[in-house]
């Protein structure tokens, strides 16, 4: 029997850890991936293949973070269901899930024109580097109905639980992309065309692969009668008006999310080139530590999602106090390294002397940032597994407003120093505004 199956009151610390660690290595191979595409190129190919991967990667992270609400939506959902004992409807919720992500790809591939051209109207390049980034985006979008499935398919095995075979789908998807990357770009020449090529094809393998992988974790629930895919249970009007409902919020939440650090870096730039790279590499700070934060940030999302749906309060409150406990162990420690070790990773993440310097004197905020950063991480992962979207929804655009009045009050007085503080405080009222909605959702869940 799955492990997902077993609804046990006794949440250890140790059984938090079990479950986070695969996670946090998952999301820690996502970045590595970058770095050999970057490796690759920097190395064999031109200036243009690599402005053309900068380009084109980022394209593909936006449209792709803005889709996130497949894994978090069906995380939530499926937790819940596995913890009322529905298994049914965790199958249901599964394929559901899984049609719309591949639904949501092919609706991309046939608006690919459209999107193109807004993209590179946005982003802009070179004339050099928009045609080769073209080319990477035209090969790479008819990966779109894969990379979408395979976050629904995520999303399906963190609500069950198994992070370890979520880690086995990463690990696959993230070492097959870099040796074909190698081979493609690499040994045969092709450039930033071999690194797309790679990448489409990886993606397709690894949803195959999570499709294997899901489908055998489906059948081992009890009360399997017949076929996993039940097209009546799937397509039922009502339950996928509530999906789109919760989608539809994270999506916003999402929005506001990438809004904050876009404007963020928007305004780094008004500052100069020096302070934007600088800003630029402590911003990778944050982003590396929100590798381990997230781990348990997903742990809470099973964990509470499981709570929620057997309406048990205790498993519920020791589900958020055990996963809060451990996040806030990691922020210490993160902190704490940002703080001593920060210096040296400055200095290896750039060599430009004034940048370094402006980057050691800014320490002070993304390590306080990480610090405060945890509760606000947290909260999400709990409101997730409670599929509290709304709240999340409202949470977010309150928390962005405040950072804009924020950052409209400091950053004249203070300059650079005024927008981090504004950005501390940003994360913090994210938490805060969380925090406000947390005794409604609380009470939602009964003994």
């Amino acid at each position: 029997m799955s492990n997902s199956t077993v609804m046990s009151a006794s949440i250890t610390r140790w059984q938090v850890w079990h479950r986070a660690w695969p996670l946090i290595i998952a999301s820690a191979s996502v970045p590595l991936l970058g770095i050999v595409d970057t490796a690759v190129i920097g190395n064999i190919g031109t200036v243009y293949d690599l402005g053309a991967l900068a380009l084109g990667s980022l394209i593909f992270s936006f449209v792709y973070w803005g889709f996130g609400f497949l894994r978090m939506g069906t995380t939530g959902f499926v937790a819940q269901a596995d913890g009322s004992q529905d298994f049914d409807e965790v199958r249901a919720i599964a394929g559901r899930s899984l049609f719309f992500g591949f639904v949501t790809g092919l609706v991309l591939i046939l608006l690919q024109q459209l999107l193109a051209r807004f993209a590179f109207t946005l982003l802009g390049g070179s004339e050099n580097v928009e045609e080769v980034a073209s080319i990477y985006f035209y090969i790479r979008i008819w990966g779109a109905p894969a990379t979408l499935g395979t976050f629904a398919l995520v999303g399906v095995l963190i609500g069950l639980g198994e992070s370890k075979k979520l880690l086995l789908v990463q690990l696959f998807l993230n070492l097959l992309n870099a040796l074909l990357d190698i081979v493609l770009a690499g040994y045969y020449g092709l450039g930033a065309r071999g690194i797309a090529a790679g990448t489409l094809i990886a993606e397709w393998s690894s949803c195959l692969f999570a499709l294997f992988i899901v489908h055998r974790c489906l059948k081992s629930l009890p009360g399997l009668n017949g076929s996993v895919i039940v097209w009546g249970e799937i397509l039922r009007r009502d339950k996928i008006l509530t999906m789109l409902s919760a989608n539809w919020d994270i999506l916003i939440r999402t929005l506001a999310l990438l809004g904050s650090f876009a404007w963020f870096t928007n305004q780094s730039a008004r500052y100069g080139d020096v302070t934007l790279a600088a800003n630029h590499v402590l911003l990778q700070l944050i982003s590396f530590s929100a590798f381990f934060l997230d781990g348990f940030a997903y742990v809470a999302e099973s964990l509470v999602g499981r709570a929620v749906g057997a309406r048990n309060r205790l498993s519920f409150n020791l589900a958020v106090a055990r996963t809060t406990e451990l996040a806030a162990a990691a922020a210490i420690l993160l902190t704490v390294s940002i703080w001593f070790l920060g210096p040296v990773i400055i200095v290896g993440l750039t060599d430009i002397l004034p940048v370094q310097q402006q980057a050691i004197g800014l320490l002070v905020y993304p390590a306080v940032y990480v610090l405060l950063c945890f509760p606000a991480f947290q909260l999400d992962g709990i409101f997730i597994g409670a599929t509290f979207t709304r709240q999340m929804r409202n949470a977010s655009l309150a928390s962005l407003a405040i950072f804009l009045v924020v950052w409209a009050g400091l950053s004249p007085l203070w300059g650079v120093q005024g927008l981090w503080i504004a950005f501390i405080i940003y994360v913090s009222a994210r938490a805060a505004t969380l925090f406000y909605y947390f005794p409604r959702l609380r009470a939602m869940v009964i003994n």
